[in-house]
Order: structure tokens, then sequence, then C-alpha cells
């Protein structure tokens, strides 16, 4: 065993688990103690200061200046007696993490004495310089400027000793320039179109909210063994490794115990996150060795993704304490279950009504039934945006890989629920008769059951599925920002709720039917049109891909081809329509994702360069030298007939000799295509270039040097081994 290995595994062994010495064990006692929350607002705000912020995220109402003031001296305060001595604007650039700037409240104010000084101007808006974030041609690196603008809908926190401020942000000329932005623009078109539908059935409704709830999969890697692989620290990924002989064939990991240290640690997270006010419900082991999960309680949409991007980043911290690294990539392991993070979504009413739950009465179940098919139909008439949505080259390796949806987007409802769409399916178009009436609302409509939770299966191969009360995207990855999936989801929702009501009105309008005749005829049109969605059966194979062609559904297979969908016609002008994002923000978003897919790839070609080249190679050489010395010693002992006792060991330094030449040529070979794909200016050109002419090479190089581990000393191997990282507690 190598050196750097040895002393990895050491650092490893010598592990003892952190235990955290909570102060109670009731988490509900310390649940967002460090939030400005709504009790935190009533203690330090005046009256007129509380009702501007509450009314502001309940109704989107502007705070004016001096209210401002008067919350950036409250915020002040209560941030001060919890122990901060900075703030910043936290925001979410389009670099998919989140990123802050720290002042200090520190101010000198002359003769030797300083104040603690924060008013609404810091508190409202901030100037961090945008030149050096991704912007997709938006600004030129001369024109850095860009502003940071509170959101109140999301409360502020307390980082370590830093008041965090959530906001926006967007550049000098006012283009969204983060995750964020556009999805409250998303929430807001959502909200107006579902509550003008949902007014059909309950006229008190007057605000509907998106909510999530995301899972959020992920590897837990011993520090030290990950320090000792490059391509974990670069990629976040390994780029070559050999299958362990066990690995998760024996389903022992998945939902076992959880391991000592690894339940430390997440314990410990759960702390942190309680305190951040994330309601961090659930824990257990995934699938693979050493994978997990954690999930909260569902949300509002914008502070769920607030809280899922501030748990990645509480993660790592508290990953590092307990000497871990944390893997978010899809795929960090060839062979064994990826990471996704899967988003169930759903509608709710301010009048407590979840509008994807089915009812005790006909009415409410044909309030579910209204949003269940409109849902439906909207993913039918826009899968490609959501596949889109979810694109990424880390991504790219999990969907379709046997245990992650494939990249042809389907719907899933299950059996009960399918015979329920196929019975409105055949009722009769126009008006109905009392007797028609009757038998579709007591018959039909009537008897889907209340609680769908045990009738509606979990087909993990489905990328959206109706799970119960909720649609489960489940092909979003677990590094991806719940932003993006979330702002297509809800403006495509509120696009198409927007469409049904326009449909419904003019059947009542033009052809005086009654409400509930022109909703079910509406519907029972949906249902026809978007059937070819809707797939009960196993999602991987060439069935469902052959199955999927002939009913006309995209099939979508890499990042590149994918985004395109982003910049077609149609998608930039529902868009723009719903005011959601610009031609100008939509395109940029589009080259930035681009770049970024081909930046990936570049990072990953060049460090599985150097691992081959610097690594692999060289230890090949010397244990084929091991090899020849020891042939040669064979040959003066027995003379000429050593070729009988060494014939073994003469294959084996035949077979390192064909590896080493396959990875020198395939590496050249790489580097070549990498060339040229670098001197092409068209963003798609060479994105796709990089998915088709680079990245194959990837495997052929992968594939000698995993060879090469199994012939290889383990004594001579750099690299720490699957074996080790998967099973190390």
């Amino acid at each position: 065993m190598s050196k750097i290995r040895i002393q990895a595994l050491k650092e490893t062994l010598n592990r003892t688990p952190r235990v955290i010495q909570e102060e109670t064990n009731k988490r509900s006692k310390i649940y967002g103690s460090k939030v400005f929350s709504k009790d935190s607002q009533r203690h330090y705000l005046s009256k007129d200061a509380y009702v501007a912020v509450k009314n502001a995220k309940d109704l989107g109402t502007k705070i004016d200046r001096g209210i401002a003031d008067q919350v950036a001296s409250a915020m002040k305060a209560w941030a001060l007696d919890l122990g901060a001595t900075h703030y910043t604007h936290w925001f979410q650039p389009l670099t998919g993490i989140t990123a802050e700037k720290h002042d200090a409240f520190f101010e000198p104010i002359g003769d030797g004495q300083a104040i603690e000084k924060f008013g609404g101007t810091q508190l409202v808006q901030q100037e961090p310089d945008a030149s050096s974030f991704p912007n997709g041609g938006i600004r030129n690196t001369f024109e850095a400027r860009g502003y940071t603008a509170w959101d109140p809908t999301s409360p502020a926190f307390i980082m370590g000793s830093t008041l965090c401020i959530p906001t926006i942000f967007v550049s000098y000329t006012g283009e969204a320039l983060d995750n964020k932005t556009p999805l409250l623009r998303a929430l807001q078109a959502v909200d107006g179109a579902a509550t003008a539908v949902a007014k059909y059935f309950d006229k008190n409704v007057k605000k509907v909210i998106a909510t999530l709830g995301w899972e959020q999969e992920f590897f837990l890697i011993d520090s030290a063994l990950a320090s000792a692989r490059p391509d974990i620290l670069q990629t976040g990924r390994t780029l070559i490794g050999h299958s362990p002989a066990k690995g998760q064939q024996l389903d022992d990991h998945y939902f076992g115990s959880i391991p000592t240290r690894a339940l430390a640690y997440l314990r410990e997270l759960e702390f942190e996150c309680v305190q951040l006010g994330i309601p961090v419900k659930t824990r257990h082991n995934e699938v693979a060795p050493n994978q997990f999960e954690i999930a909260p309680l569902y949300e509002e949409a914008n502070l769920a993704v607030d809280h899922n991007s501030l748990l990645m980043d509480v993660m790592e911290k508290v990953a590092e304490r307990h000497h871990f690294k944390v893997l978010f990539h899809e795929k960090p392991f060839a062979g064994i279950n990826g990471s996704g993070k899967h988003n169930n979504w759903s509608l709710a009413t301010d009048t407590g009504v979840n509008l994807l739950a089915p009812g005790k009465t006909p009415m409410s179940n044909l309030q579910f039934l209204t949003f269940f098919v409109n849902t439906i139909m909207a993913v039918h008439n826009h899968a490609d945006l959501l596949r889109a949505s979810i694109a990424s080259a880390s991504n790219d390796h999990r969907l379709g890989a046997n245990e992650a949806p494939p990249a042809i987007i389907s719907v899933f409802i299950g059996e009960q629920l399918t015979r329920v769409l196929d019975n409105l399916e055949k009722v009769s178009s126009g008006k109905l008769s009392p007797e028609e009436k009757t038998e579709l609302k007591l018959n039909v409509v009537g008897k889907i059951p209340y609680v769908l939770l045990d009738n509606t299966d979990r087909n993990r191969t489905s990328p959206f599925a109706f799970t119960g009360a909720k649609f489960e995207f489940r092909a979003v990855g677990s590094t991806a920002n719940c932003a993006t999936p979330m702002t297509v989801l809800n403006t495509i929702m509120a696009d198409q709720l927007m469409s049904f009501k326009t449909k419904v009105d003019a059947l009542i309008d033009k052809k005086k039917m009654k409400k509930d005749d022109a909703i079910f005829n509406v519907l029972r049109d949906y249902i026809k049109k978007s059937k070819a969605i809707r797939f009960e059966g196993d999602g991987y194979g060439d069935p469902w891909v052959k199955e999927a062609k002939k009913r006309g559904l995209s099939n979508r297979k890499n990042t590149p081809d994918a985004l395109k969908a982003k910049v077609e016609k149609q998608n930039l002008q529902l868009f723009a329509k719903h005011g959601i994002l610009t031609h100008v923000e939509a395109e940029a978003r589009y080259e930035i994702e681009l770049e970024e897919y081909m930046m990936r790839l570049q990072i990953e070609g060049r460090v599985l360069g150097d691992i081959a080249s610097n690594f692999v190679i060289p230890t090949a050489v010397q244990y084929q030298n091991t090899l020849i010395e020891n042939v040669s010693g064979l040959k003066n002992i027995f003379g000429s007939s050593f070729k009988k006792h060494a014939a073994e060991q003469m294959e084996l330094i035949k077979s390192i000799s064909e590896h080493i030449s396959t990875i020198m040529s395939q590496t050249e070979a790489m580097i070549n295509e990498r060339k040229k794909a670098n001197k092409i200016e068209d963003g798609f050109k060479k994105a796709k270039a990089y998915c088709d002419k680079v990245k194959p090479h990837f495997e052929k190089i992968r594939y000698s040097c995993d060879k090469l581990e199994m012939m290889v000393s383990d004594e001579l191997w750099p690299l720490p081994k699957y074996r080790e990282l998967l099973f190390t507690k």
C-alpha cells in the first residue's frame, strides 16, 4: 500500500466521532433561535414596522425608507444580542451556490470612539462587484456594478457571527443575475393564476402558495481519504476507480442502522439546521454504501429553496468538524447509486387547502382534479423546458443510470387515478344532463379516496410522479439549486391555469354552460391531449425509449441538447409573457449553462489526464519493472525452460503494456480534441464538441486505469480505492 494511502488510512482509523453537547433534547425549544422570525420581529420591531414587514411578505407591498430604517435598527439590535459582529447580503448568483460579502457593524466616529452602525440603506441595498459572476454577456467587465436588494419574504438569520440577509441580485441595468429573482416572479405568477381558478370552488381564497419539500441525497467520505484523491477534490467525483467486490448488491445499507460516526455528524447538522429554522425531519441511509439522505417538512417554495442552499453550506461546514468530505455530485462513484434531490411540489391556499389533495366531497375532488389535470397538461406542453431545468454535466451521469429517471419526461399517476381519468375521458361533451352529472360526481369524482398516499405507488423510474397530495419531480440532481426547476414548474403551471380559466370562462359566457359543465368539458379535452405524457411502466431500457418515440416524446440525452429548449421561440415568449425572464435574461442563462457544462468537462479532462499520466502510468511502469526483474531471475534459474515458469508474469507484463499504451494514446487524443473544441466560438457547438468528441475518451482512459488497478500491487497503488472510500467508517 502506498505511503499516501497508508497515511490517509491512519488518519481515518484514528477518527473518533465528534459528539455535540446539546443544551436540550427538545429541538422545538431552539427552533429558529438564529432567525429573525415573527416572534423576534414582534419583540424588536414597532407595531407599524412589524405590520409593514408582514404585508411585504404576505401581500408584496413595498417598505418605505423610514420603515426600513426601523427594521434595520431592530435587526441590528437582535443580531448584536446574539453575538453578531458583521452583516452580509446573502444571495444566489448564477454559479449555482451562494455568495456573501461581510461588512462589520463597527464604524469609527472620531475622537477614538466607534459605534455599531447599520441603517435602512445597508439593509435594503448593497453593491457587490458583478463582473466576476456569470452574466452571459449582460455586463461587460468594465461595467461591474450590480445590486443586491433585500427579500423580506425570506427571514434574516445568523451564521456564526454574521447577520445574513437574503437578497436578490440584479445588474445596474436591472437584469436578474441570480436564481432567486425569476423564482419570485414565477411564484407571483402562479399565485395569481391559481387563485383565480381556486375561486371557482371557494370565493374566500385570496392567495395560493407553491410549496416545496426537497430530499437531499449525498455521500460522506473521510476527509483524509478524499484529500488523497485529486479527482474528488477538483471535480467532486472519482474519475477512475474499480468497483469493489461488495457494493450495494446485498441491499444491506438502505434504511439500515446509521453508522456511529455518520450519526454524530447528522446530529450536529440537525442541531445547526434547527437553529437556522430549517425544519429537518428525516434522516436515513440511502442505497449505496456511505450514502445518506436528509429531508425537511414542506415550506413555501422561496423559503424552501433558500433553506436547501443554506443546508448545503452548513453540511460542508459541519463535515469539516467531523473530518468528512460531503459529496453532492450526482454520480461520484461508478457502478453504484447516484444522488438526487427530489422536489416534492404542491399548491396550497391561504384557507389551508392543499389543491393537490383529494377531498371528502365531490366538489373538493373536482377542485383536486382541476389542478391535477392542469399539472399533467402543463408538463405535457412543456416537457422539454422541464428537462432543460435539470440539465447539467453532473446530472447527465445519473439520468437513466438504473437508479434515476430517464431523460425522457413522463408523468406517473398510479393505477387508481388512471382509471378516474379514463372515466372522465368518456364523458360526453357539451352540457351534462342531471343524470350524467349525478353519475359523474358520485360514481367517478366522488369515489376518489381522501388519502391517496397508499393508493399511489412510487415509481422510481418516473421523472415526474404523483405520490399522494403532491407531484415529485424526481429528476432533479443533488447539486442543483432548486430555484431553477421550481421557476420553470411554477411558470408553466401559471401559464396552464390561465389558459384553463380562459377556456372555462368562454364556455360559460358563450355557450351558457354552468360552471361544473364547463370545467368538466375542458378537463376532458386536456385528459385526451395529455395522454401521451402519462406512463405507468418501467422507464428503464429500450422498450420505453421506442414507445416514447412513437408517442412523440423528446429524449434529449445530454445537457447541450436539453438546454436548447431554453431559447426556443415559444419558451422565450412564455417567460416574457409572464414577466419571469426577458429575452436577454433567458439567453444569458443559456450561454452561462453551456459554458459551465463545457468548463466542467474541461476540468475533468485535465484532472483525468493528470492522474493517468502522473499517478497511474508511473505506478504501472514501476510494477512492470518488478515483474520484468522477476522474469529475468526465473530465466537465470531455469535457463531455456524459464517460459514455462514465467508464462503468467509475461502475460501480465504484456497486459500492463497494452493498458499503458491505451491510456497514453487516449489521453493524447483527448487533449487534441480539447484543443480543437477550445477554438470554437459558438457556445452550443463548443459544448457539443466537448460532449461528442472529448467526453468519450474519459471512459476509454478510465477502463484501462481500472484494469491496471486490479493488476498492480496494492502496495504500490497511489490512490485510495473504492473499498476504502466507501467502507471505511
